[in-house]
């Protein structure tokens, strides 16, 4: 079962949904794999679609490049592993949208992508990566509690899972997302039992593990965003709209943001994570503190929690925290530009930026993604340029589950 996009549904998007310009989309085969729209929106084509359109209204004017790669372990190593070292795009951020409980990972692939995600790290690059959508638990039923990998790997910006309601079309409130009780997911998140704790938590109240012997690991998730499909996204797949969630479409929404600010200090900002708990999350009003709702096990509560992370983005002021200047992007200061494809909200929780220097998308996921009118979990998968860009990888074709056990080479 294939996937892809259609230039016409994106053309249609941006002119009739957002009234904006599309941005330039280019598909790029990893390992032989290549864009297949399959014609059905509930399929893979709508991961694909959700990230374009996320990360296209988010950063507009950029050239979308979208890197298919086959539906594998391997694959998905190959695809991150091309976008890392892509020498003609340059890619500043990476979104990753897929993922799976720590425990369905090998000790190798576990390194081995880690690994990567580390020289990531250090050539510069920000991961941006979706908690998952099954709560405290992730889907897993042995009795123990469980994050999502790569979210929790030290190097990553784990993005998790918020309900967002308005008030008069202006940013209203924010809960924990879990709809579990309607089968519609719940924001990932807890505490690593394989990653220890960064020193850029040190000061965060990450508690131990609840599991048996209580390890001191890594927190997740950082930070989050709207993912509740009730406050969903539009979107247009295949001829047709839609609305969905899922953290997947919170982890193209910080990479978005993050291409601004990359774009406003004229350099990459790479470790996000270390730079928002030292930099930005000290500073008043630079979020949304999430403090009622739960994802299972883990309850929100003011400042870090294991369900919302330090909580959802006031942008422009994050923006002021890291680059040390009264962010205005597109003739904005600390208002947020109204853009439609946040369903009924009438604002997002971040500006709007102009062509960015380059940035790159994984989308689909076991992290997730929902359809709100089927009311149901569809199963997922798994230098600057001078040239504005953002890059996109996608698996080739999605089964209705992946095994995390290959050994990447």
């Amino acid at each position: 079962m294939g996937g892809g996009y259609k230039a016409r549904d994106i053309k249609t998007y941006f002119k009739n949904t957002l009234n904006m310009t599309a941005p330039k989309v280019v598909a790029i085969s990893v390992d032989n794999a290549h864009n297949k729209p399959t014609g059905d929106p509930n399929g893979p084509d709508g991961e694909v679609m959700l990230d374009i359109e996320v990360a296209g209204a988010v950063a507009p004017k950029s050239t979308l490049a979208v890197y298919f790669a086959p539906n594998t372990d391997q694959g998905f190593y190959n695809a991150i592993a091309a976008a890392v070292h892509d020498t003609r795009y340059n890619p500043s951020v990476i979104s990753i949208s897929w993922g799976g409980p720590e425990s369905s990972w090998s000790q190798q692939s576990l390194t081995a992508y880690n690994t990567l995600l580390e020289d990531a790290a250090t050539l510069g690059l920000t991961v941006c990566v979706a908690s998952g959508d099954n709560g405290s638990t992730d889907g897993v039923s042995d009795g123990l509690q469980h994050v999502d990998f790569p979210s929790s790997s030290p190097f990553a910006l784990a993005c998790g899972g918020t309900k967002l309601t308005s008030a008069n079309g202006k940013y209203g409130s924010e809960s924990v997302w879990n709809e579990m009780a309607a089968q519609e997911g719940a924001g990932g998140g807890g505490v690593s039992d394989v990653f220890p704790k960064p020193a850029y938590q040190t000061n965060s109240n990450v508690p131990a593990s609840v599991n048996p012997g209580h390890f001191v690991g890594r927190g997740v998730p950082d930070v989050s965003g709207n993912a509740d499909p009730q406050s969903g996204y539009d979107v247009f797949v295949d001829g047709l709209p839609s609305v969905i969630g899922g953290t997947s479409a919170v982890a193209p929404l910080w990479a978005g943001l993050t291409a601004c600010i990359n774009q406003m200090v004229g350099k990459r900002v790479g470790l996000l994570s270390s730079l928002i708990y030292a930099q930005a999350a000290p500073v008043p009003g630079t979020f949304h503190d999430i403090t009622t709702g739960n994802n299972g096990t883990f309850s929100a509560k003011p400042g870090w929690d294991p369900c919302t992370g330090l909580g959802s983005p006031i942008g422009s002021a994050i923006a002021s925290a890291l680059t040390g200047v009264n962010a205005r992007i597109n003739g904005l200061s600390t208002e947020v530009r109204p853009i439609l494809w946040a369903r009924r909200m009438g604002l997002l929780l971040f500006p709007s930026c102009a062509p960015l220097k380059s940035a790159v998308s994984l989308p689909p996921s076991p992290s997730g993604r929902i359809i709100s009118s089927q009311r149901q979990e569809v199963p997922t998968w798994p230098k600057p340029s001078s040239s504005p860009s953002l890059l996109i990888i996608t698996p080739a074709r999605s089964p209705p589950s992946r095994k995390l056990s290959a050994t990447p080479k």
